[in-house]
């Protein structure tokens, strides 16, 4: 019934379109992550071999936001926040003070990183443990990254808006085309990182992959490469709906991360209609419903707070 599911569901075009794109994003964030650590492990050295006092540590070892705010610090701790407003793109936008522990930022890159990150970061520990937005608004926002154009970084943080936030999880053929405009264009600004040009081959191959099945799982997918395999037999389509499932659900678990932490935060405005439809498909496929079921019940929570 599972694999029934799934195949009704790749039989819809703008749904395995949305799917795909999301692929490409996950593949997107494995390139990403070596590079951002070593670059971001460089920036810190730097930082600390020209500034004497942001070798010295927290001065109170208790310097932290308070909510979103880094109020009163110690004489290092502010230094350090002067530094990163100073190496911040837009230093006017909301800096994320509660993604870091301030006495960290001596001796942890990643404190110094989250600086300039998207709400919600607290708690990770390295760039392998963040999604795609994550990585791209780092590199956005951090004037350490000087040898990337931030304008095609921009490009890929807005496709992947869009397709976060489709509440139907269709996206047209149209879009994927400049979507994958938008991804070479970015890729190619990696091209001396390995890692980033076996994800740029990945990301091609995932967009031009068909996904469709039928129902009885016996039609041969068009993709001579998925996961380093062809698909030409029942027994191989087994373990590739698998990992077309675990795929589908981590982009369905990192949006319903994002839905249900906006809702937790009292300072964020959420989206009750999204949460809802979000709420409507997964029920509508009991697959989906089985797989999310404590997801469901804290939305169900929300709405009854409502």
């Amino acid at each position: 019934m599972v694999r029934e599911e799934l195949a009704v569901r790749l039989n819809d075009r703008e749904y395995t379109n949305w799917l795909k794109a999301g692929r490409c994003l996950l593949l997107l964030k494995d390139g990403l992550h070596p590079f951002i650590t070593h670059h971001m492990s460089t920036f810190h050295r730097d930082l600390l071999n020209q500034n004497a006092l942001l070798r010295k540590p927290c001065e109170t070892s208790s310097c932290r936001p308070r909510g979103n705010k880094l109020s009163s610090p110690c004489r290092v701790c502010s230094e350090w926040q002067r530094v990163i407003l100073r190496y911040h793109r837009q230093p006017s936008s909301t800096v994320n003070w509660d993604n870091c522990f301030p006495p960290h930022w001596r001796t942890d890159h990643w404190e110094l990183a989250k600086a300039y990150m998207p709400r919600g970061q607290g708690k990770v520990k390295g760039a392998d443990q963040c999604d795609a937005s994550a990585l791209l608004n780092l590199i956005n926002y951090c004037g350490g990254f000087q040898s990337v154009d931030t304008k095609f970084v921009r490009e890929v943080i807005r496709y992947r808006n869009e397709l976060m936030h489709s509440s139907e999880f269709h996206m047209k053929d149209e879009w994927m085309k400049h979507y994958r405009v938008a991804l070479r264009n970015l890729v190619r600004q990696f091209s001396h990182v390995p890692q980033m040009a076996t994800a740029g081959r990945q990301i091609e191959e995932m967009l031009t992959v068909d996904l469709s099945v039928c129902i009885s799982g016996l039609d041969r997918m068009d993709s001579a490469d998925l996961d380093g395999f062809e698909i030409d037999s029942v027994s191989q389509w087994e373990t590739s709906a698998d990992l077309i499932s675990q795929w589908e659900a981590e982009l369905l678990q990192e949006r319903l991360q994002e839905l249900l932490h906006a809702a937790d935060d009292d300072t964020t405005t959420w989206d009750a209609e999204q949460l809802m439809t979000l709420d409507g498909f997964l029920q509508a496929n009991r697959d989906l419903g089985e797989r999310f079921s404590a997801e469901l019940q804290a939305i169900h929570s929300l709405q009854a707070r409502e």
